[in-house]
C-alpha cells in the first residue's frame, strides 16, 4: 500500500514556496498521465496564488493549511484548514490569504493508448 504524509509534504512545500520567486510549490501526490484521478498538493506563500484560469474539469479543493480564496467573476469562497469546495466549472483564480497548502483533486480522462482514438464513440 502506497502512503503519503500530507503533513510532511505540506511543511516541505510551504518552505519551498516561501523561497520561490513565484511564491508557490507543487507536488503530484497521486496520478499521472494514465490515471483518471490526479491529486496535487499546492503550497502558496501569503498573498500569492494562481491567476484566473480555466477549470480543470470535475475537481475539489481541500485546504490543508492556512486560508485561501477561490474566486470566479461572479462569486468567491474563503476556506480554512479542514474546509473543502467543489471547484466551479468556470474560469477562476486562487489566492493564499495566509501561507497555505491545498490538495487539488481532479478527475482526468486518461490519455488514449497508442493506436486508440481519443474521440468519444458516436452515439
Amino acid at each position: 500500500m502506497l502512503t503519503t504524509s500530507l503533513t510532511t509534504l505540506t511543511n516541505e512545500h510551504l518552505a519551498a514556496a516561501r523561497k520561490a520567486a513565484s511564491g508557490r510549490s507543487a507536488h503530484t501526490v497521486h496520478g499521472g498521465r494514465r490515471n483518471s484521478l490526479r491529486q496535487t498538493l499546492l503550497a502558496l506563500a501569503a498573498g500569492r496564488g494562481l491567476d484566473e484560469h480555466e477549470s480543470p474539469g470535475e475537481a475539489t479543493l481541500q485546504v490543508l493549511h492556512g486560508r485561501v480564496r477561490l474566486s470566479t467573476r461572479q462569486d468567491s469562497w474563503e476556506g480554512a484548514a479542514g474546509d473543502q469546495v467543489a471547484v466551479p466549472a468556470e474560469r477562476h483564480s486562487l489566492t493564499a490569504l495566509d501561507d497555505s497548502a491545498v490538495l487539488l483533486t481532479v478527475v482526468m480522462r486518461p490519455a488514449p493508448a497508442p493506436g486508440e482514438d481519443a474521440r468519444p464513440p458516436a452515439g
